[in-house]
């Protein structure tokens, strides 16, 4: 099997047949998290807005299983059992993410599990391996080629090279 599960002490754990995270190879889909406290197992009390913080807390442990974080995330559903609480979960909601956000969907949906007022759920991508390899191109140098910015006829700019032996003429500049 292709797919792992993702758990984490300190998310809360599944309340059914499920799986709070898969990963499938650069793919994770983290279910719906609930406003669950994961030391209690009970939803927290208070309102929208306590509630959505849990939700994301909780997410935001699963990532961490991980090594990822926020923002990796590309899109979520939120579902809510009152939409006039909209606002209300947003201003918790902004804080967790940034520009560029993730793709979002909203819905208001009749009840949700345990008696929780807000559950979201996501699609995650794990960039890491990809991140980890063009910080070390540019630690390198490795990206820049003749026809790249600061490659020239002078030779390579500051903190560039011309990313291989090759590409350098016996003058030290940039050849291809």
């Amino acid at each position: 099997m292709f797919t792992k599960a993702i758990h984490s002490n300190n998310a809360p754990k599944a309340i059914g047949p499920y799986s709070p995270a898969v990963k499938l190879g650069d793919f994770v889909y983290l279910s719906g998290q609930l406003p669950v406290d994961p030391e209690t197992g009970s939803i927290v009390e208070g309102g929208v807005q306590e509630q959505a913080y849990q939700v994301l807390k909780n997410m935001e442990a699963l990532l961490a299983e991980m090594n990822l974080e926020m923002r990796h995330i590309v899109k979520t559903t939120v579902f809510m059992t009152d939409l006039s609480g909209f606002e209300l979960m947003n201003e918790i909601y902004s804080t967790y993410f940034a520009d560029p956000y993730p793709a979002r969907t909203t819905v208001e949906v009749k009840a949700l599990p345990k008696g929780a007022l807000v559950e979201i759920e996501a699609i995650v991508i794990d960039t890491l391996l990809y991140e980890h390899q063009f910080a070390q191109q540019h630690e390198h140098g490795d990206s820049c080629s003749c026809g790249d910015e600061g490659c020239g006829e002078e030779g390579c700019g500051e903190g560039c090279s011309c990313g291989s032996e090759e590409e350098t003429c016996t003058d030290g500049t940039c050849c291809g």
